[in-house]
């Protein structure tokens, strides 16, 4: 590790869900002081023990050097507290509307000279099925607004007469009836589904940028229900023309809306054309662990460096990294009586001494001991590096079967992928 110039820099962490525990409690273990406020009022437990927790977070503003929202939705304050002269990581109006509201993200997308799929934006469920009748083809289904957070609702169809999109929107009426809110149809490619991602420090890009693989389903091979995520591949590298294609040409808009933080692009590509999906204009998650598995210097330092709009270059690792979420009932559901039931306050058991690669996520310390808390019963990341994706891959597994964790499950074929993605990246001329 390089030397800590930032140990003894101020830290408060603002967190939506308790997601940011993790780098809350690195920053603080290189020596600065750290203090983590949690939104949601049933994810409050997590990080007791760990990091100091605040109830108000506005009471620090002054004791913090840095400020860092982990999450969208604070690019209005974000914006305030920079033009107080704060140093804050955290998304502007603009870059939240990017992720929240996606006709605005890719009309955006469309003015920058961007090649979009087809969407449509509905609110009836009756217009839907309509339209899908109307025109078919396959179709992926995507909750807008606040019901995007719900990942099991997105749905992707593979018949070309989108005649499964239909069933579904079928069911979601029975289910939902008007209190489902917009959602978009939009036309789906098939291809390589992959996310590029880089850090911004307010005037451009900070390199290296990041190369992502996300697994989203529950269960290996891509089956089950969407859970935003169970792990994830990656690598850093310096040129991509999938990069210089997509949020490059955001370079300057970005800059003229101030913003300072990590945004991600989530594209299909294939050998006709790069396709952008969606922003994910904050940390991503399990991104930003994964991403620090591979970062070597100081997370604190990088986060100082970027809000102080510093130019920098990032110290990575060659080679890939890999990580894995372990889960435990009611994951990915939201029910508050299965997960008191299987998991609150199950306990972390190490076989062997060392927490290397095991970042916590859903947890509290109590005697040195992690407990499960929070409601919907994510427990640890594990993380794996190596010069290939096969070495990574086998130090994450070798890792996670140290873990001993009542009820758990993760999926067993993270990076599996890559062999095969690989290969056609190589051919389309992407990589």
């Amino acid at each position: 590790m390089k030397t800590k110039q930032t140990s003894g820099k101020k830290f408060l962490f603002i967190s939506r869900w308790g997601e940011s525990l993790d780098i809350a409690y690195t920053t603080l273990l290189e020596g600065n002081e750290v203090k983590l406020f949690i939104e949601d009022k049933s994810s409050r437990e997590i990080g007791l023990g760990f990091v100091k927790k605040v109830t108000k977070w506005e009471e620090h503003i002054d004791w913090a050097d840095v400020i860092i929202f982990d999450y969208t939705g604070y690019g209005k304050i974000a914006t305030q507290l920079r033009a107080a002269g704060k140093l804050v990581i955290g998304g502007t109006e603009y870059t939240d509307n990017l992720e929240l509201d996606r006709n605005f993200g890719q009309a955006e997308l469309q003015k920058h000279k961007i090649k979009v799929l087809p969407s449509k934006e509905f609110v009836s469920f009756k217009d839907a099925i309509n339209y899908i009748e109307q025109n078919p083809n396959s179709y992926v289904l995507k909750p807008c607004g606040e019901t995007q957070e719900l990942k099991q609702l997105l749905f992707v169809g593979s018949d070309d007469e989108g005649l499964d999109v239909v069933r579904v929107l079928k069911a979601y009426e029975k289910s939902w009836g008007d209190n489902f809110g917009n959602f978009q149809l939009q036309r789906k490619v098939k291809g390589v589904e992959i996310s590029i991602a880089a850090f911004f420090n307010g005037d451009e890009f900070i390199y290296p940028i990041n190369i992502t693989f996300e697994h989203k389903k529950l269960f290996p091979k891509e089956l089950g229900v969407s859970t935003g995520e169970m792990g994830t591949s990656m690598f850093w590298t310096r040129d991509s023309p999938i990069f210089e294609a997509t949020l490059l040409k955001f370079q300057n808009t970005l800059a003229k809306h101030n913003f300072i933080g990590h945004i991600d692009i989530n594209c299909i590509v294939n050998g006709n054309g790069i396709y952008p999906l969606e922003f994910t204009s904050r940390f991503g998650y399990p991104q930003i662990f994964i991403q620090r598995a591979g970062i070597i210097e100081p997370i604190g330092e990088l986060f100082y460096k970027l809000a102080s709009k510093q130019k920098f270059k990032i110290n990575v690792r060659k080679g890939f990294q890999v990580g894995a979420f372990i889960v435990v009932p009611p994951f990915p559901f939201d029910d508050k009586k299965a997960f008191r039931l299987f998991s609150k306050d199950a306990v972390v058991v190490f076989k062997k001494n060392g927490k290397e690669g095991v970042h916590p996520m859903h947890l509290k310390k109590i005697n040195d001991e992690w407990l499960i808390t929070g409601n919907i019963g994510i427990a640890v990341l594990v993380t794996g590096t190596g010069t290939t994706m096969k070495d990574a891959q086998k130090m994450m597994y070798n890792r996670i079967s140290n873990i001993i964790i009542n009820n758990s499950y993760y999926r067993t074929d993270i990076g599996d992928r890559w062999s095969e993605d690989s290969d056609k990246l190589w051919s389309w001329g992407l990589l």
